[in-house]
């Protein structure tokens, strides 16, 4: 008997679709010369790690058996993909900043 995840459904998903918006910012400030006085490519590079393993996590809760693993598996996901997202919010703001608001 399984326990039913609550969050891991909805993590996954969208945890990858941030996973493909880190790696355009990345691709983007590479094609365009702008990583040579910022640090912008190196901190979404982080975020992107992170939203990597919380990808991994959420797998393994949804497909773990155990109730202890899948909690423990699902709350590591979660604050993972919380600071991924805080990591996102900062990386937008800069982006805004950098290049909008010139």
């Amino acid at each position: 008997m399984s326990i039913p995840n609550k969050t891991s459904q909805h993590i996954l998903p969208t945890a990858s679709n941030l996973l493909g918006f880190c790696l355009i910012v990345i691709t983007s400030l590479h094609i365009s010369n702008a990583t040579i006085n910022s640090i912008l490519d190196e901190f979404t590079s982080i975020v992107a790690a992170m939203l990597c393993v919380s990808v991994m996590l959420s797998f393994f809760s949804i497909k773990s058996e155990s109730r202890i693993w899948t909690h423990r598996l699902e709350l590591a996901a979660e604050i993972l993909f919380g600071i991924s997202i805080i990591g996102i919010g900062i990386i937008v703001v800069v982006l805004l900043h950098k290049f909008w608001l010139k």
